[in-house]
């Protein structure tokens, strides 16, 4: 028998959903529906028809249509867009309905009336990508339509999707037709969601109103690097430069949650910068920090300041948002929600609070299979389940750490934290190479992500790079000062400091950490070998004392098989500072 030959074919996809559809039909099913169907009919299908547009599929709140023209897809979603944000204008806000709308230019594969492929899948996470109101389109097709449109278009950058092998080069509609801000209040993202509106150029010379300009751009791009921040478009922000703030307006109109805003004022060689994080729910300040500069090399003190600025802001709206969620219902929790409340129990690092945050966890993967973050953290809960003992042998929490790593890597190989999580794995069971490489890969993605810092100094310390390894801590320490999770750079700069002699140092930062987590082992074994080589015996034992109490059979020996020293020396200074310190053999 010969084998049937697949059908395909070259086409423009569209695909197409209602933003917030299931909050719109939570308040109000049937009149979603109606008014759902009614646009359908009286709206899109006539547009449809006038651009030659196939309709495939219904799917709930979304669409799949095929055009023979790119060309006839972009316009035809330049026109849906700007007659659906016409219709809201004469609606209440809430029978007020927006898209999203994404375009590609792919293969298709046809089976029957139905099509498949990747060319259908880039067109689908196109959407995903989109604005409210807006459209997002592939390479492929901005390739096709550049030039034959009256519409403009912003290089969104290159985006890697769910389950497309290659990463997608994307591109946003910036058309005047296209209406990004309907009238009506836009639903927020079910991820925390922030729009850095223009930092104020306070100076006189309004020549510096690029410089000011360049921060909040640059700011836009860093806080992007956030993947699980939804982080609205330059272009879309930048409509409210030199208009007074109006944040419960702009929430509205932008569907974020936070704004970030500031203003920059230069005087002769000194530059003054102001930036405010806002909850726009509630019109309060969640942080607010200004950095005093010289004016040097110009683009290093940009760097620098957006450094410092994104590097605080994503951990602050993280902990906003834990805030948040402890107001809420627990029936009423989501995957995020359960996120949220594992990472505040595993800040409290007892074995109590690990293992909420592994139940936590567990119905956030249950809820969302794909969320890469609670697989990492996860992998990160089994590592300190296995370091402080919870469990023997230690291996079984390891070998479980390493499982929930690697699948968070598997499902998000550009995730900073996926990539951090496994990193944190591997410095911790000795494969310190791996991950110093892995560390350094979390920070190529996101450079302002201090927790990547952290583990990356625990490990460059552990292989006896000592001043690398204070210098990647500080920088983290730096980066997030308000972060709990400091414990780890606490401990890995205790360690280094002991290393190099440095006694008092050693004390300092180890009970930095201590004051974090009480728990923190590592600090108390910094602890009790600092003092023992000074000559203090009394404040020796009692950090043995505490560690003992915290893990009985502790000991010398245990030390010994401690495998994340690659340099034997540094494990005998460690050991032997233990054995002055009077930790049993």
């Amino acid at each position: 028998m010969t084998k049937q030959r697949v059908q395909r074919r070259l086409a423009a996809i569209m695909s197409a959903d209602v933003v917030g559809y299931s909050r719109l039909m939570g308040a109000d099913e049937t009149g979603t529906l109606s008014a759902l169907k009614e646009l359908r009919r009286n709206l899109i299908s006539p547009i449809l028809t006038e651009y030659r547009g196939r309709l495939v599929k219904l799917m709930g709140d979304g669409a799949l249509i095929e055009f023979a023209s790119a060309v006839d897809a972009v316009d035809c979603a330049v026109c849906i867009q700007r007659r659906v944000a016409e219709r809201n204008l004469a609606m209440p806000d809430s029978a007020s309905i927006s898209f999203r709308i994404g375009v590609n230019v792919g293969d298709i594969i046809i089976d029957g009336e139905d099509i498949y492929g990747d060319g259908v899948n880039v067109a689908a996470r196109l959407e995903k990508l989109a604005d409210p109101g807006g459209i997002c389109i592939s390479g492929m097709a901005f390739d096709q339509v550049k030039g034959k449109l009256d519409a403009g278009f912003q290089d969104f950058g290159t985006h890697q999707v769910r389950n497309i092998a290659d990463p997608v080069r994307t591109y946003r509609v910036v058309a005047a037709s296209v209406s990004s801000q309907p009238a009506g209040p836009i639903p927020l993202p079910a991820k925390p969601s922030i729009a850095v509106l223009p930092f104020d150029n306070m100076s006189d010379d309004h020549a510096q109103e690029y410089f000011s300009d360049g921060i909040s751009e640059d700011l836009t791009t860093a806080l992007s690097r956030f993947e699980w921040l939804f982080v609205i478009a330059r272009n879309s922000a930048f409509t409210y430069k030199g208009k007074a703030v109006d944040v419960k307006k702009i929430r509205r109109e932008l569907g974020v949650r936070y704004i970030l805003e500031g203003s920059v004022r230069r005087a002769g060689d000194r530059v003054r910068i102001n930036a405010q994080l806002i909850d726009a729910e509630s019109d309060r300040h969640v942080w607010a920090q200004r950095y005093d500069r010289k004016m040097d090399d110009l683009f290093e003190l940009q760097d620098d300041i957006v450094a410092s600025i994104a590097s605080v802001v994503g951990p602050e709206i993280t902990l906003a948002e834990i805030e948040r969620a402890r107001g809420k219902r627990p029936d009423d929790l989501g995957a995020w929600d359960h996120y949220l409340r594992a990472i505040a129990a595993y800040h409290r690092m007892t074995k109590h609070d690990v293992e909420a945050a592994i139940a936590d966890l567990s119905r956030a993967i249950e809820i969302d299979p794909d969320f890469a973050n609670a697989h990492a953290l996860l992998g990160q809960c089994h590592v300190h389940i296995g370091l402080r003992g919870w469990i023997r042998p230690a291996r079984l929490a390891f070998e479980e750490a390493r499982r929930w790593a690697e699948k968070a890597v598997h499902l998000a190989p550009t995730n900073p934290q996926a990539n951090q999580s496994l990193a944190f794995m591997l410095a911790v069971t000795g494969e310190t190479e791996q991950a110093i490489r892995v560390a350094q890969r979390a920070i190529e993605l996101n450079s302002n992500y201090a927790e990547a810092y952290a583990v990356l100094g625990h490990a460059l310390v552990f292989r006896g790079d000592l001043e690398g390894g204070l210098a990647a801590c500080q920088r983290a320490e730096r980066g997030n000062p308000r972060d709990s999770r400091g414990t780890w750079l606490y401990d890995a700069m205790g360690h280094a400091y002991f290393f190099l002699g440095d006694y008092e140092k050693a004390i300092d930062v180890s009970k930095k950490g201590l004051q974090q987590d009480p728990a923190l082992f590592g600090a108390l074994v910094t602890l009790a070998c600092s003092y023992a080589c000074q000559g203090r015996p009394k404040e020796a034992k009692h950090y043995v004392d505490e560690l003992l109490r915290l893990i009985p059979r502790y000991s010398l020996r245990a030390l010994r098989k401690n495998p994340m020293f690659v340099d034997p020396k540094m494990a005998d200074d460690l050991i032997e500072g233990m054995r002055l310190a009077g930790l049993p053999d």
